[in-house]
């Protein structure tokens, strides 16, 4: 007696059921690890709260919410107090020059190794000031709500170079990050552009400080059109360069109890802001072709005037657009990438968020959500501790993460030449480098005490015990990626510590 149709069209769904909820299943996991894959990428390393945090918002909210940062969002309290304890946050830099400026001077007369002893006393400072901006930047990487903004300071930091040992540049280093860097990471390029230009640390790190109206230093003017906005093959030439330069004469720092004398009529244009000084005498007002464009002898203005052309030059957004694109979606970023990007970017004047968006939104971001970028030093060791210690308190001691960056090649603020710490996965994946995460690896997973331990303290300290990082995030996303050799190593390990190690040291955490 054959079925009626009915029957058979109930058992056909009945069968299919299965399947169907198999669809279902694999479909959410790969919406979990591609979420997990965003978060990882735009953060400086997923964590539970920051994947909930995604599921919560929905991937578009979430970004948009990284795009533009709550300027209202605070760090935990704890560690807003501990930046707040800091000799930067207790002393303006401009007061902490003049310190070191009233020590030289009252040891000017003093024999040579009593001067020598004050001028080692006067490095001290900077040394201390350059590494609590850093302790700094490395509290705010961990627990900042804002995450973007936070990598993007350092994209800039490592864009805009400066070497934090020349002279006195750690003194007021802080100011460079705090806000030259900082306020327009996210912001239009234009404004970041002038921000580094008027920074004392800046002009100090390449030399404009020597450079004068008959005395012309092409150092800066050099790196600011090869480094920081055309690029080497951005169409400019040699005379452009020596324009330029004599554009930026006097620009300078204030470090002096009173304001440089200077004639009658040029006292208008004399300008200073805090530690940045315009001095008009020091200025070549002589008329200048840059960038085929005439520019009228006239100050400080001629700066302006050269910022402009700088900024939104096409060749800037193709640098800027190509720089950005390499750091996101990995080395050798495709050309038709770059170009939506310098589209963008002229369109909407420099908008670097804007500029974002519309990397975030193609195709060839999404592919390298799957692939993965290849992690340098930085976002190698704030992942690690983002993910590792996640649950326990905040961390007090920033030295033993210092001392690992140092070990791994990528100290903060440390890199001596202009071009910043290089980005390509080559300069970051040799044995060497490998052996090293390993040891990294082990630390974070098997010695956190070091990270709680105040001052010079090497007494026990009382913590939880790290979870199993690989099973604490089962089912979030962020390690459905793993290989079969890696989990099958993870799930021998003889120990939670073990298995964390090898989880922090595996290839497939390599890559964010």
């Amino acid at each position: 007696m054959p079925y009626p149709r009915l029957f058979l069209h109930r058992m056909a769904a009945l069968l299919l059921l299965p399947l169907a909820a198999s669809v279902h299943a694999q479909q959410e996991d790969a919406a979990r690890a591609a979420d997990a894959a965003l978060v990882n990428r735009i953060t400086w390393g997923a964590t539970t709260a920051e994947l909930s945090r995604m599921q919560e918002l929905g991937a578009e909210r979430y970004l948009q919410a990284q795009l533009h940062p709550d300027p209202k969002a605070r760090l935990p309290g704890d560690v807003q107090a501990r930046i707040d304890a800091l000799s930067i946050s207790r002393q303006p830099s401009q007061d902490a020059l003049a310190v070191q400026r009233g020590m030289r001077e009252r040891a000017k007369d003093d024999a040579p190794a009593a001067r020598q002893k004050i001028q080692r006393e006067a490095r001290l400072i900077s040394r201390q000031r350059a590494d609590d901006t850093a302790s700094r930047a490395f509290w705010r990487a961990l627990y900042s709500p804002n995450q973007l903004q936070e990598q993007m300071t350092w994209f800039w930091m490592n864009h805009f170079n400066v070497y934090a040992a020349k002279n006195d540049i750690g003194t007021y280093i802080d100011q460079y990050e705090e806000q030259a860097i900082r306020p327009h990471a996210l912001g239009k390029f234009r404004d970041l552009l002038a921000a580094t230009l008027r920074s004392p640390a800046m002009l100090v790190y390449l030399d404009n400080t020597q450079n004068a109206a008959g005395r012309i230093n092409e150092n800066y003017a050099r790196e600011l059109m090869e480094l920081h906005t055309l690029g080497v093959k951005g169409g400019y030439t040699q005379k452009d360069v020596q324009e330029l330069a004599r554009i930026l004469t006097g620009l300078g720092i204030h470090n002096k109890d009173e304001l440089p004398k200077v004639k009658a009529e040029l006292r208008g244009q004399l300008v200073q802001d805090g530690l940045f000084l315009f001095n008009p005498a020091r200025h070549d007002y002589g008329d200048k072709v840059f960038l085929g464009r005439n520019i009228k002898g006239a100050g400080l203005a001629e700066v302006d005037a050269a910022v402009d052309l700088l900024a939104r030059h096409p060749a800037t957004a193709r640098f800027i657009s190509a720089k950005l694109a390499a750091y996101f979606v990995g080395d050798a970023p495709a050309p038709a990438l770059i170009d939506r990007m310098a589209k963008t970017f002229l369109a909407k004047d420099g908008d670097i968020a804007a500029t974002l968006q519309t990397l975030y939104a193609s195709p060839e971001f999404a592919q390298s959500l799957k692939t993965g970028v290849f992690k340098d030093p930085v976002h190698y060791v704030y992942s690690s501790l983002r993910l590792a210690y996640a649950d326990l308190p905040a961390i007090v001691n920033t030295r033993p993460g210092m001392n690992m960056l140092r070990q791994l090649g990528q100290p903060l603020n440390q890199r001596l030449t202009p071009d910043g710490y290089p980005q390509a996965r080559s300069d970051w994946s040799g044995s060497g480098q490998m052996t090293a995460r390993f040891e990294t690896a082990r630390g974070i997973a098997a010695a956190p005490q070091g990270f709680y331990r105040e001052g010079d303290d090497k007494g026990p300290v009382d913590l939880p015990a790290l979870p199993d990082l690989y099973q604490a995030n089962a089912g979030n996303g962020l390690f459905a990626g793993l290989s079969s050799a890696t989990r099958q190593a993870i799930e021998q390990a003889r120990s939670p510590r073990d298995a964390n190690t090898y989880l922090l040291a595996s290839p497939e955490f390599m890559r964010r």
